[in-house]
């Protein structure tokens, strides 16, 4: 366990710690001593975090420069995996994945002899696990770019999204405001028409009356793919998905790129508290196994959102969400987030009944999920050590202790 001489010294300067008693302030240096010794984890067995969150540019499916598809899964619970589609005449065992160390799955198939990718810009996909029960599964990859829903359909399909020439940027990102002005906007809703509104729209006829309206930032709710559309987005089942009601990945990418032309700061409404339950399209259930992503049984299940929890103590599960992260900012140019749900994800009794009174006691009792605790401060040590530039903002009900007073770069 680290000592309070070996905290950093943003830590050792929040005013706060002189007030806490020595079985909190033990309490709070123990939940240092988690997060240092995770992180030095990923650094001995990663490579370092740059390297483990860049994992989004491996897993799923992904094309090399010689148009050869490299694809690689997570399933533990999974007797055998393989890849169908459009390309093998969904064919279910043409093309199986090779088992590997610690439950991950992977598959290569080399270029046309043309040199043409074996799956096109396009194709639909899916990949097959076969559960221990013998059971076949058609799933959507977690790490999906791009999932759309036929309008004779209840659920959606994954989309290989490769296009030839993807939107290239043209405008910097704004630089860091010291006073934000935030418009929070759902692109579906922006607009008078009894319809869903789409990217172009926002861009067009929504940003140039948030900038005219002084606003210098604008947060974006429902953007990670969500089936239930009445959720807000708050149900998400494609995390790496920008949900294709509104138009394409190349059409969000444009709306952001006009924003900052405009010098709007734009944040995305993250949502990592939880997961829809869906299996067909989402990842619940996705190797046949009640876990894989998510805590088992009672643990697992959010009483009133009916939704799935993550387990934050697994090594997989952290590679997955601070991949999101990393992939928002870096591919799209998000700015930041507003991570939804925080309440939810800091306790085991997840806010439900439960008042908060402002007493210490109530942030460092058993209660608290240390696991959750420390996936957030992995998230904001990654941000700020990756992109200082990028804001973090935490939607707490509970005003958790010191919370917003600790900035680790």
């Amino acid at each position: 366990m680290v000592s309070v001489q070996s905290l950093p010294k943003e830590l050792l300067s929040v005013s706060a710690l002189s007030k806490l008693s020595k079985k909190i302030l033990s309490i709070f240096i123990e939940r240092y001593s988690l997060f240092y010794n995770r992180l030095k984890n990923i650094e001995e067995n990663e490579g370092g975090l740059d390297k483990f969150s860049k994992s989004y540019k491996t897993f799923g499916v992904n094309q090399f420069v010689d148009g050869g598809i490299y694809c690689k899964e997570w399933a533990p619970g999974a007797e055998a995996v393989f890849l169908t589609g459009d390309f093998n005449g969904w064919n279910p065992f043409s093309h199986p994945y090779k088992k590997m160390e610690y439950g991950k799955w992977e598959l290569f198939i080399p270029p046309g002899q043309d040199g043409y990718p074996p799956v096109p810009h396009g194709s639909k996909l899916k990949v097959v696990i076969r559960a221990q029960n013998g059971e076949l599964l058609y799933r959507i990859s977690p790490w999906a770019r791009y999932v759309v829903r036929d309008e004779d359909k209840v659920n959606y399909d994954w989309v290989h999204w490769n296009p030839p020439q993807s939107y290239i940027h043209k405008y910097p990102s704004p630089k860091r405001l010291k006073s934000l002005r935030i418009y929070e906007s759902h692109v579906g809703i922006a607009s008078p028409e009894g319809k869903v509104a789409s990217y172009k729209n926002f861009t067009y006829n929504v940003l140039p009356r948030i900038k005219d309206l002084g606003y210098n930032c604008v947060q974006l709710m429902a953007i990670m793919e969500h089936a239930y559309y009445a959720s807000f987005g708050y149900q998400v089942t494609s995390f790496f998905a920008a949900s294709s009601r509104y138009g394409t990945p190349d059409d969000l990418k444009e709306m952001i790129d006009v924003a900052h032309s405009m010098g709007i700061t734009v944040l995305l409404d993250v949502v990592h508290s939880h997961a829809s339950k869906n299996s067909e399209d989402g990842l619940n259930k996705f190797d046949g196994t009640d876990s894989c992503f998510f805590h088992s049984g009672p643990k697992g299940t959010h009483q009133l959102w009916d939704s799935r929890l993550f387990d934050y103590a697994n090594w997989e599960v952290l590679r997955f969400l601070l991949s999101n992260l990393r992939m928002w900012i870096e591919d799209y140019r998000f700015d930041g987030f507003r991570f939804d749900g925080v309440t939810s994800m800091l306790y085991h009794h997840h806010g439900i009944g439960t008042g908060f009174s402002g007493d210490y006691n109530e942030y460092f009792g058993l209660h608290v999920d240390e696991d959750a605790l420390c996936y957030l401060m992995l998230a904001n040590h990654m941000i700020n050590f990756l992109h200082p530039e990028c804001i973090t903002i935490a939607e707490v009900r509970s005003e958790f202790a010191i919370l917003n007073d600790i900035n680790i770069d």
